[in-house]
């Protein structure tokens, strides 16, 4: 039986979240290489990108409206993480949790992967809070059966739909659980299929711009499986789903149990199964099933609220040792000290960083690419404005990914130097312009362009001007270097590549 939302306590467990990776995370740090990308799409509004759905792309829009500064930037996985917290609550009280309970889900929110998702800005902050808001939406509509919650829960689909594709599997999770238990008759109603439809007509946009750019969806996800999701395994997978949220393992776990042991419920731990299963099934990373678990928190809330109802002092306990424990392995979850701290705390630790070379590093991914940025953006900078004026007029900066594009492009101030960044990765690949001209090239990569790369075969000089140091950095050794003098064929074949990469992703 559902229960009154205790508002205050929620909302001030709300502004806890919202503030903690402000003041958690060291100011060492910089954008997060995927940050650049989204911030940038921003910039050029579409109904679609090469990788993602737009919304995030909107709400960095609106950050750039309101100055673009790193702050208002961070403020969204700020606020969708708050916003989670609540909507996580919310689904407690609907379940029939009381005060501890709300509290205890929203204090889960408030720990393990949540801690480090909610830090940056990326696709998943959206794909979290609708997955959450879905299944808050069908247990409120199985508790008052009003058709307008029935409306919401598909709205809620769609803009999942619009944050981030893998909202499918939630969809997909939640009506296999319902055909596995007795809410079954619910799809004998008309009133479920004229929600749906809405639902369907609100993401068609989207469609319509995947049918028109020749499905990007499609090669972006075999692209990740090529290059990332193929080294993915069952095992590691489920071993990870435990590691995630080790701190609230025991609510989440209690949480499904419930759910199992519940009629009215069951079909929540059915869909947990079922989304489980179809991201093993489709090799998917270990936090794209992130958005699955405020749903149990909120049910294992509602466990531990009852299991301790004659036992008081045990919750007091329990949370403490939540937060004690969150707060020994803050440095995993954040990136809360300078690199060569965290990277000595590590190593004293044993812990190990796999990265998608599949080799052991120094620090997670994911802090790397937080790192070196700067530097890079400063080198390049300096050494384009060392150039004559009639060279600088005549140069294109081309980078070999986006996040040196995106990077070079939002550091910089200069607006001479910005426009002429460029780079074929990803969406950036639709930003450059057919009438591209150069005489001299800036290329920013890795290593030295190949004797396959046809293009950078036809300079008549080529001189590396600088590379970045910092150890810590993933971009650590990306070169600076400097082509010049390109012949006529080096334009054309430029054009002619990049014709015929645009014409991959048109009808």
């Amino acid at each position: 039986m559902k229960v009154k939302p205790f508002w205050v306590l929620i909302l001030l467990l709300a502004v806890v979240k919202f503030t903690l990776p402000f003041f958690l995370q060291s100011n060492v740090y910089e954008l997060q290489r995927d940050e650049f990308l989204y911030y940038h799409q921003g910039q050029h509004l579409a109904l679609g990108y090469m990788e993602n759905p737009p919304l995030l792309s909107y709400l960095g829009a609106i950050s750039s409206l309101l100055g673009g500064s790193v702050f208002w930037i961070k403020f969204w996985p700020a606020f969708f993480g708050a916003a989670t917290l609540v909507v996580t609550c919310l689904l407690a009280a609907e379940l029939g949790g009381k005060k501890f309970a709300q509290f205890l889900a929203g204090l889960a929110i408030c720990t393990g992967a949540y801690l480090r998702v909610y830090a940056l800005f990326q696709p998943n902050i959206l794909d979290v809070f609708f997955w959450t808001l879905s299944f808050y939406f069908f247990v409120r509509y199985i508790n008052d059966k009003q058709t307008k919650i029935l409306f919401c829960f598909f709205i809620s689909l769609a803009l999942g739909f619009w944050g981030k594709y893998s909202v499918v599997f939630v969809a997909a999770g939640i009506f296999a659980g319902l055909l596995l238990t007795h809410h079954r008759k619910i799809f004998a109603e008309k009133k479920l299929y004229i929600a749906a439809l809405a639902g369907l007509l609100f993401i068609l946009p989207n469609v319509w711009w995947q049918y028109g750019h020749n499905w990007p969806l499609l090669h972006h996800m075999k692209e990740l499986q090529e290059t990332q999701l193929k080294f993915g395994s069952p095992v590691d997978f489920l071993k990870e789903q435990l590691m995630m949220l080790i701190a609230t393992a025991l609510i989440w776990l209690a949480g499904l149990g419930w759910a199992l042991k519940n009629k009215q419920w069951r079909f929540l731990a059915y869909s947990y199964f079922v989304i489980i299963l179809l991201l093993i099934l489709g090799r998917g990373k270990s936090y794209y099933a992130l958005g699955i678990y405020p749903m149990l928190l909120a049910a294992g809330a509602v466990a531990w609220e009852r299991m301790t109802q004659k036992s008081v002092w045990v919750r007091y306990i329990f949370c403490m040792l939540i937060i004690g424990f969150t707060s020994l392995i803050l440095p995993m979850l954040l990136p809360i000290w300078e690199p060569g701290k965290l990277a000595s705390f590590y190593k004293k630790a044993g812990v190990e960083h796999k990265w998608e070379d599949q080799k052991n590093h120094d620090l997670p991914q994911d802090f790397a690419d937080m790192l070196g940025w700067k530097e890079l953006t400063t080198k390049t900078e300096k050494y384009f404005q060392s150039l004559p004026g009639s060279v600088k007029a005549n140069t294109v900066i081309y980078c070999m990914h986006y996040g040196q594009a995106g990077s070079l492009r939002f550091y910089s101030n200069n607006k001479e130097f910005i426009n002429r960044v460029i780079t074929d990765n990803g969406s950036f690949l639709l930003w450059i312009p057919d009438t591209l001209s150069f005489k001299h090239m800036i290329f920013v990569g890795g290593k030295m362009p190949g004797k396959d790369d046809e293009v950078f075969q036809h300079f008549e000089k080529v001189t590396i001007a600088d590379s970045v140091t910092n150890i810590y950095s993933r971009q650590l050794g990306d070169k600076i270097i400097f082509f010049e003098n390109a012949d006529d064929k080096a334009l054309q074949i430029a054009k002619e590549g990049l014709s015929k990469m645009k014409k991959q992703f048109s009808r």
